[in-house]
């Protein structure tokens, strides 16, 4: 009864706190105090597993790869990568649109944040689709779903928070199970922009031309050799993630102050500064999330979980269509790297027992938690869409609901042909 009363308290001042718009880490940390309280355990056991949750070398890969993408993402690239896209796909009906979608894979692969990629190319691109005669409702779901691509594509610092909670996952493996799912959402948010744009009529870009393909790709090669830095390094065991990301800021310096001069140096310590607000966020919520963590394993919550869920079906099929739910009611009224912290040691065990790979499983956790990014009551990336293009949010979701089929698909695909996200990393030899 104990045990009980104690998992109530624990949830249900969480949920509470969430419902009442707490800041997340606020809600984290005090319903685990008043869980300890009840228990009677000495609250000294909250700074040891604050301690513990942020004292991990994997970790130190975060702030790295927060630093690269700041970096890269103020350092004139957005420009390059637009144009690229622009020569490889702006020939189609509906060329701005491809060209949007395009452009998010390509500066996911740098920034690996749907928020950064929703400011820095929609800013350019929403006010520039508007011009050319695209509705700025359709611009901007565009631009906000498209910028989901960017947690799949690696590096995402979201997969390695994901890598450290799961516990032996490899980050290698992670990063190129990233591909094929980001390139397939990308492909299927294309499908669903090119029937709009056929139905609405929207413009076609100028022809195909190679040569001036060779021309982007050489001037946006020195952007797109950090991901080939990262991924190569870390998949051919030259270095670790947290290393491959070390070397990869100091890559992303030298691109953006000497190459392509987009900063200077002071641009360069406000970009720092930047990344030291983000990067607090990330470390406050990974160590109020390290003794929410303990309070659950203590209480027995994810044995508890896991029975209550599979006591329900004992359907593979339905089970994984039930974590794809949990998971998609959780992005509604929570941020992405709580849900990680949180629901990973829960759900985890359940995807295994049904026979999905902890990497195939991660997949699956960061494309929902994109979706919930875009879905209200709490999707950041719709907030900053709606702010960069000045529209009402019921608007943009509105516009959003077709690319929100596109990315279901998706996301079913992923579930139940192992072979996106695991194929690559086979392929390599990367598990």
């Amino acid at each position: 009864m104990t045990d009980t009363t104690a998992i109530l308290v624990l949830l249900g001042s969480f949920f509470l706190m969430i419902f009442l718009r707490f800041p997340i880490a606020y809600g984290v940390a005090l319903s685990s105090v008043l869980c300890l309280l009840y228990q009677g355990l000495p609250l000294t056991t909250i700074c040891q597993q604050m301690v513990k949750g942020i004292n991990s070398f994997s970790l130190m890969a975060v702030p790295f790869f927060i630093t690269m993408g700041c970096l890269m993402g103020t350092g004139g690239i957005s420009e390059k990568l637009i144009a690229l896209a622009n020569a490889c796909v702006g020939w189609m009906r509906g060329g701005m649109a491809m060209v949007n979608i395009v452009a998010s894979y390509f500066f996911g692969g740098i920034s690996g944040s749907a928020a950064a990629d929703t400011a820095s190319l929609g800013s350019i691109l929403i006010p520039m689709m508007v011009d050319q005669g695209y509705d700025g409702d359709f611009s901007t779901a565009v631009t906000i779903t498209s910028s989901c691509e960017g947690l799949l594509v690696p590096p995402s610092h979201n997969m390695v928070i994901y890598a450290t909670t799961a516990g032996g996952v490899s980050v290698g493996s992670l990063f190129l199970a990233g591909y094929i799912p980001g390139a397939l959402l990308a492909v299927s948010l294309m499908i669903g922009s090119y029937i709009i744009s056929v139905k609405r009529n929207y413009p076609k870009g100028d022809k195909f031309s190679m040569k001036n393909l060779i021309k982007q790709l050489s001037v946006s090669f020195w952007a797109l050799a950090a991901v080939l830095i990262v991924v190569v390094g870390v998949v051919g065991g030259v270095f670790t993630a947290t290393e491959s990301a070390a070397i990869a800021v100091i890559y992303s310096l030298i691109v953006s102050v000497f190459i392509y001069k987009g900063l200077d140096w002071k641009g360069v310590w406000r970009v720092i500064g930047e990344c030291i607000d983000t990067l607090s966020i990330v470390l406050i919520l990974i160590a109020t999330s390290s003794i929410f963590g303990y309070c659950l394993t203590t209480l027995h919550v994810p044995d508890l979980a896991a029975s209550a869920i599979t006591g329900l079906t004992t359907n593979p099929i339905l089970l994984a269509l039930l974590l794809n739910g949990i998971l998609l009611v959780l992005g509604c009224i929570m941020d992405m790297s709580p849900i990680i912290l949180i629901a990973t040691p829960i759900l985890l065990p359940i995807a295994t027992s049904i026979g999905l790979d902890p990497v195939q499983f991660g997949i699956m956790v960061v494309l929902n938690c994109g979706i919930g990014l875009l879905t209200p009551p709490v999707g950041a990336v719709l907030f900053i869409g709606s702010a960069v293009a000045k529209l009402p949010m019921e608007q943009v979701v509105k516009a959003t609901l077709p690319f929100y089929l596109c990315m279901i698909v998706t996301l079913l695909l992923i579930t139940f042909f192992p072979v996106f996200s695991l194929g690559l990393p086979t392929l390599l030899g990367a598990m």
